[in-house]
């Protein structure tokens, strides 16, 4: 969710082409799978189109390609250090971290509360644009 919440928020901004925005499993249960259909769905009810998109595998060369990688929850970061090889230049970051209630992205996974997570999502998501441009973007 949160690869095409920060597309959109970008795109709506008019800085698309300053961003390069992937995501990629950090585990390899859904490798290869499209966008959960629940998660899907809360994208479309707010028009965000994810079609085509499947799930791929973090890998070590990820970490020189981007300058940050992002992580949802505390399982994720310490899988990114493992796959990363650790984390020298201190590009990994939880997307919670840009918001005023820094920890994990609400996993709908066990919960199907997919509101909540997308709260979260946002959240992060314009917070972290915050960071990244100085400017506003609520």
């Amino acid at each position: 969710m949160a690869e095409f919440v920060m597309k959109d928020l970008v795109k709506k901004a008019g800085l698309a082409p300053r961003f390069q925005i992937d995501s990629a499993a950090t585990s390899a249960e859904e490798l290869g799978n499209p966008v959960y259909p629940p998660a899907r769905r809360k994208l479309a009810e707010h028009g965000i189109d994810c079609a085509g998109k499947t799930a791929r595998q973090l890998r070590s060369a990820d970490y020189a390609k981007y300058d940050l990688l992002i992580g949802m929850d505390g399982a994720n970061l310490r899988n990114m250090r493992r796959i990363c090889g650790g984390d020298p230049d201190g590009k990994l970051r939880l997307l919670m971290a840009y918001t005023g209630r820094p920890g994990d992205v609400a996993d709908p996974w066990y919960t199907r509360d997919f509101d909540a997570t997308w709260r979260d999502v946002e959240e992060g998501c314009r917070g972290l644009l915050r960071a990244l441009t100085g400017a506003e973007n609520e």
